[in-house]
């Protein structure tokens, strides 16, 4: 069944948006001086980057950002050439800009990821207003904290959504994503490996060790569903139900920028089209497959998401494994 056109109301949380630059070199090499080709910018960071996902695919996704400076003036131009909805939040800070360079030589990618300006209490409470006069099925909170935002924003950020009704997903790294869990009440979230060790605070190299640890925080009422991504390994979800694992699509590789977000994008608004946390899954990995066959941070095409979903389709649908104890 193809993805349909939801228009179930989502809305993302960008705190730290960035200017995402992204160009090509024939050679990455030290001290030289490196002629870049290919170049783009797009409106970057977790948030935004679903937004852009979401409406590619047909849905309806409202962006709430912080934006200051020239660069926010940049960005905010930016995002009118994608047509993403927004509300931009005001600092006094400058918009960071990230950079990626590709050297066309290997494959390789470098990225240079700047901290992002430093923002006032007044100005991270004013998106917890903004939020509380809203609306919407769904509030996707993804990305980094910038200075000056306390680590357990993104729970307070919660507390605030689900007393609009909304669910909450969260994706996030470090003390931002451990202070997020603080307070409880996500619905869905979405890791890497690297970043589910942070939380565990321990490495989790055998995939039962990742399954049980996944299934530690839905027992302990942090999240009722996670999402864990392995990048060409494939994905993992766990419930109350088990264990789902999905193997990575084979596809051409042009960046992996942004697949991340693409899959959460992918995987939320299935749920909000009221498919199971095991379908909305495989539209999660469809979605962050069909990102990775993009330039930069571009949105993939809808068609080439169902074309996928479509090629898992012709395979045996994974059932959810019970973990043991």
């Amino acid at each position: 069944m193809p993805l349909s056109s939801s228009k179930t109301p989502i809305i993302t949380v960008t705190m730290n948006p960035t200017v995402d630059t992204a160009a090509q070199a024939q050679s990455v090499q030290p001290t030289h001086k490196l002629r870049t080709f290919g170049e783009r910018e797009d409106p970057g960071g977790g948030g935004v980057n679903v937004a852009s996902v979401v409406n590619a695919l047909g849905g309806n996704a409202l962006a709430l950002l912080l934006c200051g400076g020239p660069t926010g003036r940049l960005f905010e131009a930016l995002l009118q050439g994608r047509r993403i909805e927004h509300r931009s939040v005001p600092i006094a800070g400058r918009t960071r800009t990230s950079h990626t360079v590709t050297d066309a030589s290997n494959g390789n990618e470098y990225r240079f990821i700047a901290q992002g300006p430093t923002v006032s209490r007044a100005e991270w409470t004013a998106m917890l207003d903004t939020v509380a006069t809203l609306d919407a099925a769904w509030l996707v909170a993804s990305g980094s904290l910038p200075p000056g935002v306390p680590e357990d924003f993104y729970a307070r950020l919660t507390s605030v959504a689900r007393g609009r009704g909304m669910r909450v997903a969260l994706d996030s790294s470090g003390s931002a994503l451990r202070g997020g869990l603080g307070g409880g009440g996500i619905e869905l979230l979405k890791s890497s490996l690297s970043e589910l060790e942070t939380v565990i605070g321990r490495r989790l190299p055998d995939p039962k060790d990742q399954e049980h640890a996944a299934a530690s925080i839905i027992s302990a009422g942090k999240a009722r569903l996670v999402a864990v991504t392995f990048g060409e390994n494939g994905a993992l979800l766990v419930s109350e139900r088990g264990a789902v694992r999905l193997s990575a699509l084979d596809v051409v590789v042009n960046g992996t920028v942004g697949a991340g977000d693409s899959f959460l994008a992918g995987m939320v608004m299935a749920l909000a089209d009221g498919r199971s946390p095991e379908d909305a899954f495989a539209w999660g990995v469809a979605t962050g497959a069909a990102a990775v066959t993009m330039p930069g941070t571009a949105s993939p095409e809808r068609s080439t998401v169902e074309r996928l979903r479509g090629l898992m389709l012709a395979a045996p649908a994974p059932a959810p494994v019970v973990q043991s104890p």
